[in-house]
């Protein structure tokens, strides 16, 4: 059956455990076209491409409704090995390469050539002779289809990473029937010339016919290189484009567009802030987190603001906190209310009067085996020789003044538990992020920051971490830094935001201004139109 789309997904609709994460999608590609799948974090890109490609993480958790039709058919997708019979392929954000296989070997495993001998006539297939010089004619093939110049017998162990990209395309490439090819954030990892050089890449191999997926947050790339477009936003559909008839401006406010939702009421609003008056300061700040490197920002945080740093995963808005609290190698000048900061000593920030609570509550924040009055008393003994009475020579944890604070700060920021001696792993996700706002408020500090407060929680939990954030910001005077994914988050409570893109600071920008200015600041565009 002849159709004019090679792909067709309907009415996708996917939920996990109760919670919506993509809502009655539509997706249609032609052969050989370019299309970018578009949307911020968490807007259902990687988890529609999972229901394409037939991950078990889709069929493991209850399956999806909607159809799915390859060249007009319909078809079920329960499996990646069924994906590939069906001719579709993919390429991921992580790199699925043997380092120990050579380049052909790593492009033809699974499809491997063979030749039959004496042994093979007598006891079987199993005993045929690998068939290299075939194989390596097809990999030289398939390298030279996308313009990579390595020699096909060289081992991938040590290759460097922009090389392991192509690999896994020209692996890709190489298996017959291939009708769709499924590109996540392909160029994340690569140079700039490595990018140019992928995007003809791209075009060589849709001139054959083959249709490219092509997932990215890099606007710059998707009008030089894409035919159409279509976007998510928030788990659902917005709109199908062709590229040529729209622009980085547009697109931007499709991604990005929605009510702002105001969490907190201006007129309570009574504080008084000063440009002049700087609390933190970073200069020529560098951090070597995997994933979330910094790469040499400049940024001033005002006494008694709360700002906000926000951006897409991988961009290096988490890397941000963690260097400065010493948990990953960082370089710079960090300055804290006019006293430096050494982050190389681990604990320095946390003596200077700076708080954290991390993005990682489970496996860093909180002493899940521990109870409650403990998990909050922890910090403040060790840093300030808090909650802790002499007993001669030596110092024992005061459990009367420890209790009398838990009990306090469970009444204060209504932690729902049995008592304070309760288990911290115990509690639900929003009162687990509460104890740990009530861990890094023992510490009286002068700078509180707090890492993706809201990830993982209900939705009523999450109103309730953001208006006790902005309670301690407007009733108590605490200068307050919120880090999260979640851009609406950050615009109804934060003075100010600064968007990270590829290490750097994109832009610092004030909650009200337009969706299309955050959109492009999040895709790397700077002041001006130039992208960083």
């Amino acid at each position: 059956m002849s159709s004019q789309y090679v792909l067709k997904m309907e009415g996708i609709t996917k939920e996990y455990f109760g919670n919506c994460v993509l809502n009655d999608v539509n997706l249609s590609v032609r052969p050989g076209e370019i299309h970018a799948l578009m949307g911020e974090n968490g807007a259902g890109k990687s988890t529609l491409m999972n229901v394409l490609f037939g991950m078990p993480v889709i069929h493991n958790t209850g399956g999806f409704s909607g159809t799915i039709e390859v060249d007009g058919v319909s078809v079920s997708v329960e499996s990646p090995q069924k994906a590939m019979e069906l001719g579709i392929g993919m390429v991921h954000q992580e790199f699925m390469l043997i380092p120990g296989f050579t380049v052909t070997e790593n492009i033809k495993i699974g499809r491997e050539k063979t030749t039959p001998g004496i042994a093979s006539r007598i006891f079987g297939k199993a005993l045929e002779k690998l068939d290299t010089d075939s194989m390596r004619k097809d990999a030289r093939k398939a390298l030279d289809t996308i313009g990579l110049n390595i020699e096909e017998y060289v081992k991938v162990k040590g290759l460097p990473v922009g090389y392991m990209q192509f690999i896994e395309i020209a692996r890709e490439i190489d298996k017959t029937g291939i009708k769709i090819l499924i590109f996540d954030e392909p160029t994340a990892v690569l140079t700039e010339s490595e990018a140019d050089r992928l995007l003809e890449a791209m075009r060589v191999i849709a001139s054959k016919g083959i249709a490219i997926l092509f997932i990215t947050h890099r606007l710059d790339e998707v009008i030089a290189v894409t035919d159409g477009m279509t976007i998510l936003r928030d788990g659902q559909f917005v709109k199908q484009l062709e590229t040529k008839s729209t622009n980085a401006i547009e697109i931007a406010e499709l991604m990005i567009g929605r009510k702002v939702e105001k969490l907190l009421d201006d007129a309570e609003d009574e504080r008084t802030l000063s440009e002049n008056d700087i609390i933190l300061s970073l200069k020529d700040y560098y951090v070597n987190m995997p994933g979330e490197k910094v790469k040499g920002i400049d940024m001033e945080v005002r006494r008694g603001e709360i700002f906000g740093i926000g951006g897409l995963a991988g961009q290096g808005k988490l890397g941000i906190p963690n260097g400065i609290m010493g948990l990953y190698d960082s370089e710079g000048t960090i300055v804290l209310d006019g006293v430096p900061v050494n982050p190389t000593k681990l604990g320095d920030a946390l003596k200077k009067g700076i708080a954290f609570v991390s993005e990682d509550r489970r496996g860093v924040g909180l002493l899940l085996e521990e109870s409650i009055e403990h998990n909050i008393a922890f910090t403040a003994m060790q840093i300030n020789g808090s909650y802790l009475k002499s007993i001669g020579v030596g110092k024992l944890y005061d459990g009367k003044s420890g209790r009398a604070h838990a009990e306090e700060m469970i009444r204060k920021l209504d932690i729902r538990c049995t008592s304070a001696a309760q288990r911290a792993g115990a509690l639900s996700g929003g009162n687990q992020q509460k104890v740990c706002l009530a861990r890094a408020l023992a510490l009286n500090p002068k700078l509180l920051i707090v890492s993706e407060p809201t990830r993982g929680i209900d939705i009523g939990a999450k109103k309730l971490v953001i208006e006790l954030l902005a309670t301690l910001n407007r009733k108590e005077g605490m200068t307050v830094i919120v880090v999260s994914s979640e851009l609406n988050e950050l615009r109804s409570i934060c003075d100010r935001i600064a968007i990270v893109s590829e290490g750097k600071i994109a832009s610092i920008k004030k909650p009200d201004d337009s969706d299309a200015s955050f959109g492009l600041a999040m895709a790397g565009y700077k002041e001006g139109g130039k992208q960083s």
